[in-house]
């Protein structure tokens, strides 16, 4: 038994529960939990999730923009970039480096942030409409490091993985995932804090830039 295993089995013991449940029966007791556990009132979003989604994330001090399809989305990102004065370089995500970004005419390394990177483009697992919140879960092909760390991220965001509320993004991760990766982030505009005199300071703890590419 490792030490994992024996702080586990104390944690167990103290709660009354034996010390050696095996994790598949731990597991099944957290099912039948969330399964039973009633849900509190949750809003009505109607049927465009889209349409809210772009409100809330506007919001948030987000810049959002749309494109027909994914092989779209170097150009926008190469716009908003041009539109903004910052050089096209920085990291991607490896899960979107097949995306034609040379011929966008930007120079996005796939693999983690530096901090040197000035820009990082993501995709999403999915985003939230209620808050117009990114849901990023790390990854080997989806580096947490490179939503944090540039001074401006950009996000591509699929239609059909825009969700209505939180309670549907961990569903959707349960159902689909069976056990949650390292880190889940979420991310609702550009980082910022009031912390000195509430003064708003942006891009204190990440990003102060948030731009956001729908793919219909």
């Amino acid at each position: 038994m490792g030490s994992r295993e024996r702080i586990l089995s104390r944690i167990r013991r103290a709660q009354g529960r034996g010390g050696d449940a095996p994790p598949e029966s731990e597991r099944d007791l957290v099912q039948q939990y969330l399964a039973s556990h009633p849900r509190g009132p949750l809003r009505e979003f109607g049927p465009d999730v889209v349409a809210c989604f772009r409100e809330r994330a506007a919001a948030s001090a987000s810049t959002i923009d749309a494109v027909a399809s994914e092989r779209d989305a170097p150009a926008a990102v190469a716009r908003f970039l041009e539109a903004h004065g910052i050089p096209g370089r920085g990291c991607i995500w490896p899960a979107l480096s097949a995306l034609d970004w040379v011929g966008a005419g930007l120079s996005l390394d796939a693999r983690a942030a530096r901090d040197e990177d000035m820009v990082g483009v993501t995709g999403v697992y999915c985003a939230i409409a209620e808050t117009g919140t990114l849901c990023v879960l790390s990854a080997p092909d989806s580096p947490a490091s490179a939503s944090l760390v540039p001074e401006t991220h950009v996000a591509i965001v699929p239609e059909g993985r825009i969700v209505g509320c939180m309670e549907d993004a961990w569903d959707l991760m349960r159902a689909e995932l069976g056990q949650l990766p390292r880190a889940v982030n979420y991310i609702s505009g550009p980082s910022r804090t009031a912390d000195i005199e509430q003064t708003v300071v942006v891009g204190a703890h990440g990003p102060a830039r948030v731009h956001i590419v729908i793919v219909g």
